[in-house]
């Protein structure tokens, strides 16, 4: 994990110092002509935003993970603390901070936005003294987002139960976290938000736009079997969308139709198909995938056959946070 914190930007400073060292970079990028806030304005304005960095992550995923918080902070303007565990036990109880900020240009001339990060890199051993030096970090009158990523088991993140209890939503990615997240006991289950079904927004709006076109009924009456296939890169969405569709179909009474996840190691990998079998000649299918942006509705509920050309996307990771955190 110290090859982590060392791949990351940022400014070295002493962990006594971060607020200090904070203000003389401000300080410094606006002496010598960059963006920098002005001076007395606030400069985290909106979120707190904790990233958590897991055992399972590699130096390249922190760096990728860093700059989809920059993006975020560019629309969401906010302190941001990126949490660079160590298991190395052996090792002092040494925490080491790095600072890092940017200002950004917003809609209007005067509209400036900035973010600061505060990068903190401890062993084990120093796990004890984080949760104070993290309320040190962060601003006290914002809410708290919690981003939990690549940990390497669920029941690990216990130790962050200050995190866990405070933050507005906890956020996990359900295609790279242990098979018990979704289903663990979380201390507020009700705030975790899967990245996984946040991704699937535009999915969601555009076959719930094509579906809501045709009664309850129709959709529902006869109903046999729902099926998605998934090529080997949405295998976590598949799993997602399937849920959601079997939703909103138990939304119309009684049904006894069957839902089946199905593999195909013959679709290309961000390709979804979506298929709605019934005892009489109605029929429904969506086959989208993510790395064309193309996708094709062919259905027939009884009123005539529809075949409709569409769009299909993910949402950036920088989107996918925004959706989970606020929606």
């Amino acid at each position: 994990m110290p090859a982590i914190f060392n791949a990351l930007p940022g400014i070295e400073v002493p962990v006594g110092s971060i607020s200090s060292s904070l203000a003389k970079m401000w300080a410094d990028t606006a002496a010598s002509g960059g963006p920098a806030p002005v001076k007395g304005e606030t400069k985290a304005t909106q979120v707190n935003f904790v990233l958590h960095l897991g055992f399972n992550s590699t130096a390249a995923d922190a760096v990728e993970q860093f700059e989809t918080a920059v993006r975020f902070s560019r629309r969401y303007p906010c302190r941001v603390v990126v949490l660079c565990p160590s298991s190395d036990d052996a090792s002092a109880a040494e925490i080491r901070a790095k600072i890092y900020g940017e200002c950004f240009l917003g809609k209007s001339k005067g509209d400036t936005r900035c973010c600061e990060f505060v990068l903190l890199s401890y062993p084990s051993s120093a796990r004890k003294f984080l949760e104070n030096q993290v309320s040190i970090c962060l601003s006290t009158d914002l809410p708290l987002y919690y981003w939990a990523h690549r940990f390497s088991a669920s029941g690990r993140l216990a130790d962050y139960r200050y995190l866990l209890t405070r933050a507005h939503r906890v956020l996990l990615d359900s295609a790279i976290a242990p098979a018990d997240a979704l289903t663990y006991a979380w201390p507020r289950p009700e705030k975790v938000r899967d990245l996984a079904y946040a991704r699937l927004l535009p999915v969601r709006q555009s076959l719930g736009q094509f579906l809501s076109r045709y009664p309850m009924s129709a959709l529902c009456g006869g109903l046999n079997a729902v099926t998605l296939g998934y090529g080997i890169h949405l295998a976590a969405e598949a799993r997602v969308l399937l849920a959601w569709v079997q939703d909103r179909m138990g939304q119309g009474g009684e049904n006894r139709a069957t839902f089946e996840l199905v593999s195909s190691t013959e679709a290309a990998p961000q390709a979804l198909a979506l298929a709605f079998t019934y005892a009489d000649n109605k029929y429904f299918s969506w086959r989208g995938d993510a790395g064309t942006g193309a996708a094709l509705f062919l259905a027939d509920f009884g009123t005539g056959r529809t075949e409709l050309p569409a769009a299909v996307s993910l949402l950036t990771p920088e989107n996918a946070l925004s959706e989970a955190m606020f929606f």
